[in-house]
């Protein structure tokens, strides 16, 4: 499988940059990696890779993305922190467009296996009431309630992967991604995840000389956080499986976002004063991964412990800072 061509969409971002560096690294011969970001705007980017602009959410551009692979891993989205995808429901229901399209392309093009990066946000909110509320299990999707916007299209586009499975035949994997952290990514501007945001705060209080922060929220509410060594394990463990049905891929290290601060503040070897914005977009009030199931079926579980991986995420966004 290692000659045979190799998609991954989304790969000028985070978690799929990762990927196609990861598929390099062992032995991946073939890869064509697409992002509707100009060339020049991509986080990673490697000279023996077929790289691609395209707008996926047009089905021309679909099929010129998998003509002629064997595999797909679809992380293409539009998507970021909970400030943006609580102000930006329709732009993330739009993403529908892009897993349709790359479905249908995939299969007219004959593709046997295609992988889909669903979220935790599919998770009924009902199930998320507090810092405490038990973890998230597979079930606990349906009844569905989930994340306004986002969660929604990406539920939607789960079940859009099993009909293709069930009526043509088309091997889809699909994994739910819990709060994925790591170099290479966003860590300003809008889009970045509470790990990016808060190492960023962290940095700007040292060289400002301003001791303080903001923390959006209480600092109460709860929840996981997985390093992107273990996200891709998890990933290429799953598409090489013959697990049909969606699986957690999440971190069930539980730490509340006041937590998460003292972490990064430990790192950074400072204490800073904490204002809190309680007006802030906040999500659910707590949400961990349940990882009783990928255990039993791959054997497997996330390992990489918060703080090893922060000590990484922010040496990265330190030094892109201080470029």
């Amino acid at each position: 499988m290692k000659q045979d061509l190799v998609v991954v969409t989304g790969a000028g971002g985070f978690i799929a940059g990762h990927l196609v560096s990861d598929l390099r690294r062992q032995g991946y011969r073939r890869i064509r990696a697409v992002d509707i970001k100009p060339l020049d705007e991509w986080y990673q980017k490697f000279d023996d890779v077929e790289n691609l602009s395209l707008d996926l959410n047009i089905r021309e551009h679909c099929l010129t993305a998998a003509r002629g692979a064997r595999q797909v891993f679809n992380l293409a989205a539009n998507m970021g922190g909970m400030g943006f995808i609580e102000n930006n429901k329709a732009l993330c229901m739009l993403s529908v467009l892009i897993n349709t399209h790359m479905l249908m392309a995939a299969n007219q093009h004959g593709v046997e296996r295609y992988f889909y990066s669903s979220s935790a946000c599919v998770y009924s909110a009902d199930k998320q009431v507090n810092p405490d509320s038990p973890a998230l299990k597979e079930a606990d999707a349906y009844p569905a309630l989930a994340e306004d916007g986002y969660g929604w299209e990406k539920l939607f586009s789960e079940r859009m992967c099993r009909h293709f499975r069930e009526d043509y035949g088309l091997r889809t994997r699909v994994a739910r991604f819990h709060n994925v952290y790591g170099p290479f990514g966003t860590w300003d501007g809008g889009r970045e995840k509470a790990p990016a945001a808060i190492c960023r705060k962290v940095i700007q209080a040292q060289v400002s000389g301003k001791p303080e922060i903001e923390i959006w929220g209480t600092g109460e509410r709860t929840r996981s956080f997985m390093y992107i060594d273990d996200c891709l394990d998890g990933t290429l463990r799953l598409m090489e499986s013959k697990v049909a049905e969606p699986l957690n891929i999440g971190s069930s290290e539980l730490v509340s976002i006041n937590g998460l601060v003292d972490i990064v503040e430990g790192i950074a070897g400072v204490k800073l004063r904490r204002l809190y914005n309680l007006d802030a977009p906040k999500g659910v009030n707590g949400r961990n991964s349940d990882n009783t199931k990928i255990k039993t079926l791959l054997g497997w579980e996330p390992t990489i412990k918060l703080r090893d991986g922060l000590e990484k995420t922010y040496a990265w966004i330190h030094d892109q800072m201080m470029a």
